[in-house]
């Protein structure tokens, strides 16, 4: 790998979704988005619902939305575990909607705080699917 380019690797349970060198990628982190660039500290960060950047030439080329997971990034790689991850464009407006509208059902009908809590992190990443989602 050139000492301008981090090899970044997005990981789902289903697949190995992207392996390549690229200039930058900006990671939705529990505490904030972060910027991982060649030559990066080590850091070891969870992953909130949101979207991955990868910066290609000077401007983004790839927008991932992930729902949650974990990013471990080294100095000469960045590797994102998502517990779901789809390309932006490919984020079905209304199929999201009538998720969302079944999570918050969950949460009404839910009997234990394991299923409320289960139930709450359906809204959180729906809400964030439709945040993101191109019209």
């Amino acid at each position: 790998m050139a000492d301008d380019k981090v090899e970044f690797e997005l990981v789902s349970p289903e697949a190995l979704l992207l392996s390549k060198g690229v200039d930058m990628v900006v990671i939705p982190g529990t505490e904030g988005d972060f910027g991982v660039l060649p030559r990066h500290a080590p850091v070891i960060s969870t992953v909130r619902p949101g979207v991955i950047q990868v910066f290609e030439g000077g401007e983004v080329s790839e927008k991932i939305f992930v729902a949650g997971g974990f990013a471990e990034v080294t100095p000469a790689r960045c590797t994102v575990l998502a517990e779901e991850a789809m390309p932006v464009a490919r984020i079905d407006r209304a199929k999201t909607q009538q998720e969302l509208s079944d999570a918050r059902d969950d949460v009404s009908d839910a009997q234990s705080d394991h299923d409320r809590a289960v139930a709450e992190r359906k809204v959180a990443v729906a809400e964030a699917k439709l945040q993101f989602a191109e019209s």
